[in-house]
């Protein structure tokens, strides 16, 4: 953990023996147990006003009265009003029945209510505990001994009531404070400071870089965790707005169950032009085959005709008187006869073989009949009707009705009529199913609308996580560069040293051999002033005793000298004083 380094002795780190022992022992170390973070974050978070309005004998609020008022428990509205709270907190446990509750109900709620706050009472010292825990607590209502007793009488129950209403908003306080702390985040950022700052003042410089190194790994950890959290949601939402593409692109329910209505709706049109258009051929067929039906009669009409006027004129033969002229012309009418009849003949011929091929046509037909019915008999086994119905092509019908059979219009159409409302039904149910797709599909939308919010502010959280590396690794960056820097310049400043000793080193060689030279020169010329100093010091000596005689023997005659003076002064002394008269 890093600190501002200013300038001053505020920022410096004071080193393990800057601290006075008696400072090490009055500043003692925390334990991260030791500094519970609901703690800290209730320190800073909670109002003075939440604890004065319960402990306090002025409440911030009261049962039925306004507020700064004290409430007046001895009304019965206001006594109402409390029981009501009281009971709503203590029940299902217990439950206290008014106006006057029993004694021992009110007894049973007092213990909850204590045990509730952590103050368990004694059973034996039960009032004793009662009054202390209220003293400790700050209760602004004052409770006897004796109305604890009889905590069930006219007199004694508005400040039982009382007191039970204060305990229960004071649990009611407790248990709101546990919950919020317990639901409360933990604030490593506070327990790290904490923590660090408390090291930091004990001198523990090992300390607070182990907790440096803990908080950054920590941090880091959680910094990956988030990254990896926030790919992993990323990837959901990838995941989503591809499902949401892939719904809103392809072609939805109804969308489909309409193109297959619309594909069975235009089968259903080509399979009844298919029939209207065989119908018109059969028509067109049964038409054909009626003329050449009428012109077969006709013809056999003609034929029996001339079989009658051939009989009649046999008879009228058989009948006639024969001469020769009637011969001729009879064989010139025979021959016209035969010739007629030859023609006739070829006639007949010639339609027999009309009705040949109208047969062979026929029968082509009809086959070509029952290859379209077996069609539409496939295309009604693919539609599904209810009815089963199937064309059954009759070659003896004289109609088109009896071809076909009576069942096309009694059977076929009513269940192509119930096949069609089955279709609008089905229509309209996949309607209903596409509209509840559709609610489910916006369902979808605000779900990931939601995710797209909550991978946003986890954007946001990761954002802040990565400036707080990238500040961290730009300030290990700094330090690693500075450290660089500073390593650098030592090692300059050692090759300069190093270049410098060197020069110094041949500089000392030089100049110790120049010493040395210099040094035999002066040991020969002290040598020499050696002996011209000896040969003055003897000299000196002898000089120096000599002056030494001179100077005893000049002290000795001064001496002798002074000697006699003061022999001279003592002898005028004694001649000039007057004789002293000694008086017994």
């Amino acid at each position: 953990m890093r600190r501002g380094g200013g300038g001053g002795g505020g920022g410096r780190r004071l080193p393990k023996s800057s601290l006075a022992p008696s400072a090490i022992d009055a500043t003692p170390a925390l334990d991260s147990s030791a500094i519970p973070i609901r703690n800290l974050d209730s320190a800073f978070s909670r109002r003075d006003s939440d604890a004065a309005s319960l402990c306090s004998s002025r409440p911030a609020s009261s049962v039925g009265v306004g507020v700064g008022a004290a409430p007046n428990f001895s009304d019965r509205a206001t006594q109402a009003a409390a029981l009501r709270i009281v009971n709503g907190y203590l029940s299902p446990a217990l439950t206290l029945r008014g106006p006057l509750p029993a004694a021992r109900d009110i007894q049973a709620a007092l213990r909850l209510l204590l045990e509730r706050i952590d103050f368990p009472p004694n059973e034996a010292t039960f009032e004793d505990d009662l009054i202390q825990a209220l003293r400790l607590l700050g209760c602004p209502h004052k409770i006897t001994r004796s109305a604890l007793k009889a905590p069930g009488t006219p007199h004694s129950w508005p400040p039982v009531l009382a007191v039970l209403h204060w305990l229960t908003l004071f649990a009611q306080y407790s248990d709101a404070d546990a919950s919020s702390a317990a639901e409360a985040p933990p604030n490593d950022l506070l327990l790290y400071t904490t923590q660090g700052y408390c090291h930091f003042l004990s001198g523990d410089d090992d300390a607070v870089e182990a907790l440096d190194e803990e908080y950054l790994s920590k941090a880091r950890m959680d910094g990956e965790a988030a990254v990896a959290k926030f790919r992993a949601l990323e990837k959901e939402a990838q995941e989503l707005e591809a499902e949401v593409n892939k719904l809103t692109s392809g072609p939805s329910r109804r969308e489909a169950l309409e193109a297959q209505k619309e594909t069975l709706t235009a089968d259903v049109h080509k399979f009844e032009a298919v029939v209207k258009t065989w119908k018109t051929k059969i028509d067109e067929r049964e038409e054909a085959l009626v003329d050449l039906e009428k012109e077969l009669e006709a013809k056999v009409l003609d034929a029996r005709r001339t079989a009658a006027e051939n009989e009649e004129l046999l008879k009228k033969v058989d009948g006639q008187a024969v001469n020769v002229r009637d011969m001729e012309r009879m064989h010139r009418e025979m021959l016209v006869i035969e010739r007629d009849i030859a023609n006739a003949e070829n006639g007949k011929a010639a339609l027999e073989d009309k009705a040949w091929e109208l047969e062979a046509k026929l029968v082509t037909k009809l086959e070509e009949l029952e290859g379209l019915a077996e069609q539409c008999n496939q295309a009604l086994k693919r539609l599904k009707p209810v009815i089963d119905f199937q064309y059954m092509i009759n070659s003896k019908g004289s109609s088109p009705a009896e071809i076909l059979g009576p069942g096309y219009k009694t059977v076929l159409k009513p269940a192509l009529m119930a096949h069609a409302e089955e279709n609008k039904r089905i229509i309209v149910s996949n309607l209903a199913e596409s509209v509840d797709l559709q609610k489910q599909l916006q369902g979808s939308a605000k779900i990931l609308e939601e995710e797209k919010s909550n991978i946003s502010s986890l954007q946001t959280k990761h954002d802040k996580m990565v400036a707080r590396l990238n500040l961290l690794d730009g300030e290990i960056i700094n330090d690693d560069s500075r450290c660089t820097a500073d390593a650098r310049r030592m090692k300059d400043e050692l090759e300069k040293k190093y270049n410098a000793m060197r020069s110094v080193e041949m500089e000392a060689d030089e100049f110790l051999k120049n010493s040395e030279k210099r040094l035999q020169d002066a040991i020969l010329k002290n040598d020499e002033e050696t002996q011209a100093a000896a040969t003055e010091l003897l000299q000196l000596l002898d000089s120096i005793a000599e002056h030494k005689e001179f100077m005893e023997a000049t002290i000795a005659q001064r001496r002798k000298e002074l000697y006699e003076a003061a022999d001279y002064i003592a002898s005028l002394v004694s001649k000039t004083s007057p004789p002293v008269l000694i008086s017994e």
